[in-house]
């Protein structure tokens, strides 16, 4: 069994975030297009993060490259169609 020292806060935070995901699209609660969408918002922060947000750039990399892979296998696992880009 695991010691609660042994997991970071951070890593149990990723956990429940990538769970809790999972499970509102599995719930088709959120869309493949909202996850999408979040992304993109994840991904917007990269740009962001040395002017307007308070988070390292190098954590909003992290992060964006954390929610593709979680798109990506949702994606796979569930399906959806993608959202509609309007150009």
């Amino acid at each position: 069994m695991i010691e609660k020292n042994e997991v970071d806060s951070g890593e149990k935070a990723m956990i429940l975030l990538q769970s809790l995901i999972c499970y509102l699209r599995e719930k088709n609660v959120l869309s493949r297009a909202d996850i999408e969408e979040l992304r993109e918002r994840v991904e917007g922060r990269i740009a962001d993060a040395e002017t307007h947000l308070p988070c390292a750039s190098s954590l909003a990399t992290a992060a964006a490259s954390e929610m593709r892979q979680l798109e990506q296998f949702c994606g796979k696992k569930y399906g959806g169609k993608h959202r509609h880009r309007v150009n």
